[in-house]
């Protein structure tokens, strides 16, 4: 459930593949340019047939997750929340950089998630949505997606050092601090 195959593929190569075992994990790398730096990322496709402790491993593994569901299977849609839930217990301290993907954009005709339902959802967990097709791709938004993930993933990171540094600063100051208390009494 967190990739599914055809969009890490139509992602990595540009291209749509109609035949492919949805039931193999897969590891990729790949390097783009997203924001004039070079980003390389390591994709964990899961192949959504894990059971639960493969499903906490593979988030311990991740920085950043990329939620699927396929807007024509509602039952995809409902299990995005419990993944949620579960991804945030495992991952500490919460707010977890995700990007919410309804899949099968293409299918319009028959659709049974609405795009306000997704939106909605991914406001819900503070995250950016989008709808593609990894078989059509208008516009590139497949790998918009990505792109946004390793964006997040990237101010998080720097959120955090911004907090270490202040507080190391703050440790040097009371240490600073108490010594020449010491020293002056």
């Amino acid at each position: 459930m967190f990739l599914i195959v055809a969009l890490v593929v139509r992602f990595l190569t540009r291209r749509f593949i109609w035949e492919y075992d949805p039931t193999l994990e897969s590891t990729y790398r790949h390097q783009a340019n997203i924001d004039d730096e070079v980003v390389t990322m390591e994709i964990l496709d899961t192949a959504g047939q894990e059971d639960i402790q493969q499903k906490e491993g593979h988030m311990r593994w991740g920085d950043g997750f990329v939620i699927v569901y396929d807007i024509t299977d509602r039952g995809s849609f409902e299990e995005v929340a419990p993944l949620r839930s579960l991804l945030e217990e495992v991952k500490k301290p919460k707010n977890v950089p995700l990007v919410l993907v309804g899949n099968k954009s293409d299918l319009d005709h028959i659709r049974q998630v609405g795009t306000e339902e997704g939106e909605r959802l991914a406001a819900e967990m503070a995250c950016a949505f989008y709808e593609c097709s990894a078989c059509a791709n208008e516009g590139g938004a497949v790998a918009e997606a990505f792109h946004e993930l390793c964006r997040e993933v990237r101010r998080r990171k720097a959120m955090q050092g911004k907090a270490r540094r202040r507080s190391s600063t703050t440790h040097v100051k009371q240490a600073i601090n108490k010594m020449l208390t010491k020293i002056s009494s």
